[in-house]
């Protein structure tokens, strides 16, 4: 049988649960008759809601599946959350055996569903696709291994570095062909945050577009709460999607309170000695109250240098258009370094091109 096929199946179904599974990770499911055809199918379609294995096993009309085969994306669970265990299920179907991409790294799972399979006599067989069905679910790995959220940073600039004019224009640097690859990277994020001058300079609206998928929430860091309140962002008729990080000294002002009216979530954080606020506060208001799992960010300078510079970045895109803007606004200009040797470093994993623009992507060697 040809576990790799349904597998890759099993993880195109899993990509349908994108920006509606989260804090849980997206998962994909097919049942294999002794034939090798597809009977049933299923993921996981929103957090709270039945699992990929339920899902399949229900799209069927069979109850016994004797000599079928379970191919899902990751681990079968052992333990009762918001739902009963899918491992008992499975058993209760009498499946024949299961086929596992990547294994789960929830404490409460942890080899406990496959585990629990093979003591009731159905035969496991893991690692197919492993690293596929790990890479779709890389943001709730580190969840529920770190309690902190996956980071991503991405940066569209010049040949030279330079993601705007000395005068702020930025748009627009890539071409359509990046920024529709852009917009994927947002539908699989639970936030997008910028900071201030991204939200008065480019006036953006944070949605997705073009992808039929649910926008992130937008988180904007603005220490002062300066921003004016006809910006295109404050239109969105969904504000309960906004989150403001301020300083504690903001929380108490008029405008704080204007916008809380308007149900937009303000966050008051300590600075962290510069005037700046602490990253790493935010990032922990965001995992622990809102249960987000990954973080896309999108702008600007001051914002990437402060993540790189903490060593935050989990994995980095950069996409670079072939022009050159000469003396402008650097992608890492607020970088200060004093030695080569304590340069940031990048481990790329791939280069490739989009449209006329190079797409590269890394992640940040830590030290």
């Amino acid at each position: 049988m040809d576990y790799e096929k349904y597998m890759k199946r099993a993880l195109e179904l899993a990509y349908l649960g994108t920006g509606n599974t989260s804090p849980n990770p997206r998962v994909g499911a097919v049942i294999v008759d002794p034939h090798g055809n597809i009977i049933g199918e299923g993921y996981h379609k929103s957090y709270g809601g039945p699992h990929a294995e339920i899902v399949a096993i229900k799209s069927t009309k069979l109850k016994n599946f004797a000599g079928h085969t379970l191919v899902v994306t990751l681990e079968p669970c052992n333990h009762t959350g918001k739902t009963p265990p899918c491992s008992e299920a499975i058993i209760n179907g009498k499946f024949e055996r299961v086929v596992i991409g990547a294994m789960d790294d929830n404490p409460n799972v942890q080899g406990g569903g496959a585990a629990r399979l093979q003591e009731a006599g159905i035969e496991v067989i893991t690692g197919v696709l492993e690293q596929e069905c790990k890479h779709i679910n890389r943001h709730y790995f580190k969840f529920v291994n770190t309690q902190k959220p996956y980071i991503i940073l991405k940066a569209a600039q010049s040949l030279d570095g330079n993601i705007a004019l000395k005068n702020g224009q930025s748009k627009w640097i890539t071409s359509e062909e990046s920024r529709l690859f852009v917009q994927r990277l947002r539908c699989e994020a639970d936030g997008v945050l910028v900071g201030r001058n991204t939200i008065l300079i480019d006036n953006p609206q944070l949605n997705v577009r073009d992808y039929d998928f649910p926008s992130p929430k937008k988180i904007i860091l603005d220490p002062e709460l300066s921003l004016p309140l006809d910006l295109n962002i404050f239109k969105d008729t969904d504000r309960g999607k906004i989150i403001i990080f301020c300083l504690k000294k903001s929380v108490k002002s008029r405008k704080a309170n204007t916008l809380s009216l308007a149900g937009i979530k303000i966050e008051p954080i300590e600075d962290n000695n510069t005037g700046l606020l602490d990253l790493n506060s935010i990032l922990d208001v965001l995992s622990s109250k809102y249960l987000m799992t990954s973080i896309l960010i999108e702008g600007g300078s001051q914002i990437f240098s402060s993540f790189i510079e903490n060593g935050l970045v989990d994995e980095l895109h950069l996409f670079i258009a072939p022009k050159i803007l000469g003396s402008g606004i650097q992608s890492f200009g607020h970088i200060s370094l004093s030695s080569i040797a304590k340069s940031p470093e990048i481990e790329i994993e791939s280069i490739d091109k989009i449209g006329p623009d190079i797409h590269i992507v890394g992640k940040l060697v830590k030290k």
